[in-house]
């Protein structure tokens, strides 16, 4: 396995672990992981914490469920989420071609991947820099993705969360059993 698929692995895993261990109910955890799917597609970049943390509020969802998956979209994935969302976008508006498209995102993505964490905002003006015949597209494309992705997350989420918190609740009650059994007494005493 190459180390960039071990350390995507790894940061997957993290950020599976700090979705499922967060407080609150597992519903508004689910609908904030949706809404943050949702809105790492879109062509947002720098804002989508900042957005996915104003629908979650809007919502009643989890603000930092919704915040997690904003790094979806990275110096390393942007140019092939943003180019497939362009390619979905362009058969409902006009735009070049999209190996031009992926090209020059590509090159965006590179100068991107210098900056810190503070330029963010940089990366949503150099997409704008596309012009709108690429941001229009990739925008409608990627509300179509985001929507089919969020839809698709919430009851992974939902499943994953409950999941988890089950299995802390038997590994607490046979903690507790044992505890008891050690010092001679019925637990359900």
């Amino acid at each position: 396995m190459s180390a960039l698929r071990k350390t995507v692995r790894v940061l997957s895993r993290r950020a599976l672990r700090s979705i499922v261990t967060l407080h609150g109910s597992s519903e508004a955890i689910a609908l904030g992981t949706a809404i943050g799917v949702f809105v790492a597609f879109t062509p947002t970049v720098g804002f989508q914490m900042l957005i996915g943390a104003f629908l979650a509020t809007l919502v009643g969802a989890n603000r930092p469920a919704a915040m997690i998956p904003a790094w979806i979209t990275n110096p390393f994935t942007i140019a092939p989420i943003f180019t497939a969302t362009y390619w979905l976008g362009k058969f409902f508006w006009p735009g070049p071609s999209v190996g031009e498209v992926y090209h020059r995102l590509l090159v965006a993505a590179q100068g991107l991947a210098r900056l810190s964490f503070y330029e963010l905002h940089k990366q949503l003006i150099e997409i704008l820099r596309l012009g709108e015949e690429v941001f229009v597209p990739m925008s409608i494309g990627g509300v179509i993705v985001g929507s089919l992705c969020g839809v698709i997350a919430y009851p992974l989420t939902l499943r994953a969360v409950r999941g988890s918190r089950a299995r802390l609740t038997a590994r607490r009650q046979r903690r507790a059993m044992r505890i008891a059994a050690r010092k001679g007494r019925n637990p359900a005493d």
